[in-house]
């Protein structure tokens, strides 16, 4: 099994942590409708000193904040450093991304890499670098808005096995690194690091010459270019990926 129980706990309670830290909702000690089905977790991040009571509401507390804020500089990488990886053109040794900019609209991106020829690598990168695949699969559905906050009845998805079944079938069928082989990772992981750094770099350009500084709602953090340099190292990976987010 790829997806633990302590997974499922872990990436449950990031969901919650995220709306107390950006949604509007709030959750009250004395649970009632949808949210009586999360009491069980809130019982136990209070119990372990990552939320307390305010009033008759949860509120996150300092060493919440800090799992937190390490998540997304997680997420914040994953965005930037594994998702290049999700459309790999193996036999001619492409990526989708290298024409990242060449395409306006999503719409457009999205016709591009809905293409047979292009594989996703995210999970055999994962694995190759020894981090938790599941924890990137989790990411990629949380990029893809799939625990959506706003829906009616989130709450019973979020404590549901339907989309943690997903994740883990998705671990299980996803390539793995022995089916590429060592020195084709390798070389892949090199030249999408390679990549990646060429594509902060024009990023960066195209902020800076339209001057867009505006965030929305995202709270993923902006990182210099330079701090992403030690990955041109395929073996490289940032001590942020190395202690577990919780202790259960």
């Amino acid at each position: 099994m790829y997806l633990t129980d302590d997974n499922k706990k872990t990436f449950k309670a990031i969901i919650l942590l995220n709306e107390m830290v950006n949604g509007t909702h709030k959750f009250q000690t004395i649970a009632n409708g949808d949210d009586s089905v999360l009491e069980p977790l809130f019982i136990e991040l209070m119990s372990k000193g990552y939320v307390q009571t305010s009033g008759i509401n949860y509120q996150i507390t300092a060493k919440g904040q800090e799992v937190f804020d390490t998540f997304m500089k997680r997420y914040t990488e994953y965005l930037k450093v594994y998702d290049i990886f999700s459309f790999v053109d193996l036999e001619k040794g492409e990526f989708a991304f290298a024409r990242y900019f060449d395409f306006n609209t999503d719409d457009e991106w999205a016709n591009f890499t809905n293409d047979e020829r292009f594989d996703d690598l995210r999970i055999a990168v994962a694995i190759f670098k020894k981090i938790d695949p599941a924890e990137i699969v989790f990411m990629s559905f949380i990029n893809e808005n799939r625990f959506d906050t706003s829906s009616n009845g989130w709450q019973m998805d979020l404590v549901s096995d339907n989309e943690w079944a997903k994740i883990e079938e998705i671990c299980k069928t996803a390539i793995k690194p022995e089916e590429v082989g060592e020195d084709a990772m390798v070389d892949m992981i090199g030249q999408g690091s390679e990549l990646m750094i060429k594509l902060l770099e024009e990023e960066q350009k195209q902020n800076q010459s339209s001057g867009n500084n505006s965030g929305g709602n995202t709270i993923v953090e902006e990182e210099t270019v330079e701090y992403y340099q030690p990955y041109y190292d395929p073996y490289y990976v940032s001590p942020i990926w190395l202690l577990p987010l919780f202790l259960w």
